[in-house]
């Protein structure tokens, strides 16, 4: 479990659950609020991850925009009282993803104050992988070298690294499957170097 003592001046990216179908209405809602409150420093972004999605319907091709996770919304925020309180509040949120079971004590094991509802921030992994934010991911590999993959259908694979792009974030593998090398491509997030 994460640290509740960190800095609690850094903006970190947070899970809220929505009704279904409340993401857009929720988005706008909390945009309007920072606006009119004038808390671009406290929220820095609200979104929810989209994929291009291509469908042919009656011999027609239609390109449209899906929720990657429908019912939920992400949020970069420095998370305070103040802050959890609008969030939580806006119409249509249920709640965060993430908030811990128990009582977690503000200054210490010792501690008579308790956080009964700080949530647990997503990692720079999570945002990654999610789609969420490109968050940069220093990776120390080169084209030989072995490496394990670590999420997805090809986890706990290991492959050979052919190619790596810094730029996307991205590597080539040759993984043996059923007796053969089958090329793959892989975000940096879903490998670890061996």
């Amino acid at each position: 479990m994460e640290n509740y003592t960190e800095d609690t001046n850094v903006a970190r990216w947070y899970v809220i659950h929505t009704y279904s179908g409340y993401e857009n209405k929720v988005k706008e809602d909390l945009e309007k609020t920072i606006e009119n409150r004038g808390l671009q420093d406290k929220i820095l972004e609200v979104k929810f991850p989209t994929e291009e999605v291509t469908e042919i319907k009656d011999g027609k091709k239609k390109v449209y925009q899906r929720k990657r996770f429908p019912g939920y919304v992400m949020v970069k925020m420095i998370m305070d009282d103040l802050m959890w309180y609008i969030v939580r509040n806006t119409r249509g949120v249920t709640g965060f993803v993430g908030q811990p079971s128990r009582n977690i004590p503000l200054g210490g094991a010792d501690s008579q104050s308790y956080d009964h509802r700080r949530p647990i921030p997503l990692t720079d992994e999570e945002v990654t992988a999610m789609g969420v934010e490109l968050i940069p991911i220093e990776l120390d590999i080169e084209v030989g070298e072995s490496v394990q993959v670590v999420m997805g259908p090809l986890e706990n694979f290991i492959g050979t690294v052919t190619a790596v792009d810094t730029e996307r974030q991205k590597v080539k593998l040759v993984v043996e499957m059923f007796g053969r090398n089958t090329p793959v491509e892989l975000d940096f997030v879903e490998i670890r170097k061996i």
